[in-house]
């Protein structure tokens, strides 16, 4: 761990301060703490690391810049924390393809029993954001404590300092998937505007 004069300055302190802030549940529309991204990016941690601390913040264009360099296979951890992304953003379908694809890694595993668990809990969160069916404050712990079992797993596999080169952790996606992301972005073909 690095050590600064703000204790917010370093990886403890500012995961600190991300718990305060509200939970990763539903759409959130903007970060709760704007002024916290360059902060987080300033610690120079793991970009799975620096993700999840996005997501804690309700940042996710800020988490979707860094996954999207992390959506392959053996970055296991990023893929979950798409999925994650998705499922507070509202794209419930999406979310469920991402936990399918990382439901036998140990990450995943770590988090929930089983495949089945996870997308039950993608089922509850889309239930009380459509119909407002489920108890707010349950699944905002559960949302809480699925991001930290990420991150606790990312901090014994990765560490908490500082990286050097974010770079080594990027994968290139395989031809097909690259196309497709391409044809999303550029060529009319996503369901969102970019």
């Amino acid at each position: 761990m690095s050590s600064t004069i703000s204790s917010s300055g370093t990886f403890d302190g500012l995961y600190a301060q991300l718990l305060t802030l509200r939970a990763p549940l539903l759409p959130p529309g903007k970060a709760s703490d704007p002024k916290l991204a360059d902060k987080i990016s300033s610690l120079y941690i793991h970009p799975t690391l620096e993700a999840a601390f996005h997501l804690l913040n309700c940042d996710l264009p800020s988490a979707h810049f860094l996954v999207r360099h992390m959506q392959a296979a053996p970055m296991f951890e990023a893929m979950y924390l798409h999925g994650i992304l998705h499922r507070i953003e509202g794209d419930y379908d999406n979310a469920r393809a991402w936990y399918g694809n990382v439901a036998d890694t140990e990450v995943f595993k770590k988090t929930w029993s089983s495949k089945e668990k996870g997308l039950e809990f993608i089922g509850k969160v889309e239930a009380l954001n459509k119909k407002r069916e489920g108890d707010k404050e349950v699944l905002e712990k559960e949302s809480v404590e699925e991001i930290k079992t990420v991150i606790d797993h990312c901090v014994e596999k990765f560490g908490s300092g500082q990286v050097q080169d974010a770079s080594v952790a990027w994968v290139q996606p395989e031809e097909a998937h690259r196309k497709m992301g391409q044809e999303m972005v550029s060529g009319g073909k996503g369901f969102r505007d970019f």
